[in-house]
């Protein structure tokens, strides 16, 4: 118990960054640097600490803090450019808005007058990425760029997303199973035994074109940041907690 209430606090902790001093919200939480990432690095974190505490600004800020983000960086056709400073639909830049709020929308309450729109949101979007999908079952780097490298984080966070969906009855399995386990077996062929991994985009600050996404690096070996996005797709395809 003292470990739960240690972790619960450094949750809220965090989480508090989006208020005032004198405990007013934020227009949206900090260090967001205007990135698509922020809507997983931040929301579903403020969502947790809203069901670890009770307390409704969390969710409350949650809400705000997504409305914040898709006025910066969702583009008219549902796809998510990476930030203001180019329409680039960069293959994380979505799969992070897509893997963030199936996070969120797990623990936010139903009764939020946000819920309804939040959800008819991941909603869009997932409709939106399915017409992506190529036949192998991935997602490429940039997403509407047919010409760019199919990328394999991208395609784990948003097939978790999917799945994360199917099983929560936000999603028809029967629109959406085909895609998650073309995406399963694509992600599959692309992590091998020894930790070796095929075609995750390089760690990616926000860029001035859609040339400086095309023309990121490919990584083919170790990556953290691939290998923890695969086993997180994992553990939602077994259906672990």
């Amino acid at each position: 118990k003292e470990h739960a209430k240690a972790y619960a606090d450094l949750v809220r902790k965090a989480a508090d960054l989006g208020f005032s001093k004198s405990g007013e919200m934020l227009e949206s939480m900090p260090f967001h640097d205007e990135m698509s990432d922020s809507v997983f690095m931040a929301t579903p974190l403020v969502v947790k600490a809203g069901k670890l505490t009770g307390e409704r600004k969390y969710f409350d800020l949650a809400a705000r803090h997504f409305a914040f983000m898709q006025k910066l960086v969702l583009r008219p056709d549902g796809l998510y450019r990476h930030s203001p400073l180019t329409d680039a639909a960069w293959g994380r830049g979505n799969a992070f808005p897509a893997l963030g709020l199936a996070l969120a929308l797990s623990d936010f309450p139903k009764d939020h007058p946000a819920y309804q729109h939040m959800m008819a949101e991941f909603q869009q979007h997932m409709f939106t990425l399915g017409h992506f999908q190529d036949e192998d079952g991935m997602w490429r780097e940039v997403i509407d760029q047919p010409g760019s490298y199919v990328e394999t984080s991208a395609t784990a966070m948003i097939g978790f997303a999917m799945e994360r969906g199917i099983r929560r009855g936000w999603l028809d399995p029967a629109a959406y199973q085909p895609r998650v386990d073309r995406a399963w077996r694509a992600v599959l062929a692309r992590v091998g035994n020894n930790g070796q991994l095929v075609d995750v985009c390089e760690s990616t600050n926000k860029q001035k074109t859609l040339e400086d996404y095309l023309h990121r690096e490919a990584i083919l070996g170790p990556d953290p940041r691939g290998g923890a996005m695969a086993m997180l797709f994992a553990t939602e395809m077994g259906g672990l907690p």
